[in-house]
């Protein structure tokens, strides 16, 4: 169980939202305002993909670039099913912060758009992309843990020429790498 873990993928998420909607009441500073968010949402990004996703879910991605400059993505899924590493409850509470929070910063979009509060939009967008970032680089790594992505696709569409662009790889630890190249 990872109770501190699963406490700061609330905390960082659910502070920079209660601190957007009621950050007026306390300082009539838009810089401080928007610092504190955003360095809320940076340390919600930084903790759920480096920490609270690998501990929750064992569930892991990042980027990578070569040496010829090519970005490489890595999705990583452990093969010892979830459930032995956490509990149902705290992969339950990792994926419902990860869908749910990218929805309130959507919301917040919409209203600051209709509202012409545009000052705050810049603010929104970057909560909007961190958020759908991590839920976008998780999804891989779940779909990819049961089943490589090209596999899929290549099953839908009846293609042979798509898994040649999907990497796999075991590593040390018993965990299964799924990388997507690309350049930038």
């Amino acid at each position: 169980r990872h109770p501190l873990a699963t406490f700061f993928h609330l905390f960082f998420r659910v502070s920079a939202i209660v601190t957007y909607l009621f950050c007026d009441w306390f300082s009539n500073s838009f810089v401080a305002c928007f610092v504190t968010i955003l360095l809320l949402l940076s340390f919600d990004f930084w903790s759920v993909k480096n920490v609270t996703g690998r501990l929750l879910v064992g569930l892991r991605w990042w980027n990578q670039i070569d040496e010829d400059g090519k970005s490489h993505w890595v999705f990583e899924a452990k093969r010892v099913p979830t459930i032995a590493a956490s509990t149902e409850a705290e992969a339950r509470i990792f994926w419902l912060g990860l869908i749910i929070c990218p929805v309130i910063w959507t919301m917040f979009f919409f209203s600051t758009l209709f509202s012409l509060k545009l000052k705050w939009l810049a603010l929104v967008i970057a909560g909007i992309s961190l958020q759908t970032a991590n839920l976008y680089g998780y999804i891989h790594c779940k779909l990819g843990g049961q089943k490589t992505i090209s596999r899929v696709t290549s099953r839908l569409f009846g293609t042979t020429d798509v898994p040649k662009r999907q990497s796999r790889r075991i590593s040390e630890d018993g965990t299964e790498e799924h990388g997507k190249t690309g350049t930038r």
